[in-house]
């Protein structure tokens, strides 16, 4: 009788054991899946637009244009905040793009305007992107001034960020009075006034891919 129940404690402990090994075994399946499938937000230069909108004549048309080239190291994080935030970027001044039919307006915009500033090449920043507000620390002519955007996330990854850049905050009035004379019959309308606005719209576009 000795013999008997001492085997069957020796199979009950020996079952318990198994049992246990299997519950930390699919414990740590579960727990590695977990990690495995917790997705990473991701900026790429390649999914960004960077677009403007300025005004001309008193009755402020608008006047829309983009730089196609925007330059960053690709960043990601967790959530849309950390993949944006402190997000450094240059956009060559080169890669101005208004889609004028008559091959005109580009260069007078790249010459008049970002001629008559310093640093001409880039404008460049840092996206600061902290509890829901974004503002873009934006370098122009030499000075660094922060330009408050509004931000829309839609389906969890495509990210449009909007704001106004007063260019008397960047010290970019004379340079927009080069374009106005540039311009001067252009930026005309019926009342005879020649008027180029020094607020720019601004908009940012981009799509935050799954690492």
């Amino acid at each position: 009788m000795k013999m008997k129940n001492l085997s069957l404690l020796f199979i009950a402990i020996t079952l318990g054991l198994t049992s246990c090994k299997q519950e930390k075994k699919e414990s740590k399946t579960e727990e590695t899946t977990e990690v495995s499938t917790v997705a990473n937000f991701v900026v790429k230069p390649e999914a960004t637009s960077v677009k403007f909108t300025a005004y001309k004549t008193t009755d402020k048309v608008g006047v829309g244009g983009e730089f196609t080239s925007v330059k960053f190291d690709e960043q990601s994080g967790a959530t849309p905040e950390e993949a944006l935030n402190n997000l450094d970027f240059s956009i060559p001044v080169s890669s101005l793009f208004t889609n004028d039919a008559t091959n005109t307006r580009d260069a007078k915009i790249k010459t008049s305007f970002f001629g008559a500033m310093l640093d001409t090449d880039l404008i460049s920043g840092t996206i600061k992107y902290v509890d829901g507000s974004v503002v873009a620390e934006v370098t122009m002519n030499g000075e660094t001034q922060s330009l408050p955007m509004n931000v829309t996330i839609t389906d969890e990854r495509r990210v449009t960020l909007t704001g106004t850049m007063n260019l008397a905050e960047w010290k970019a009035l004379d340079a927009l009075a080069s374009l106005n004379k540039a311009c001067e019959a252009l930026h005309t309308g019926a009342d005879g006034v020649s008027k180029t606005w020094e607020d720019v719209a601004i908009e940012v576009s981009t799509f935050l891919r799954e690492n």
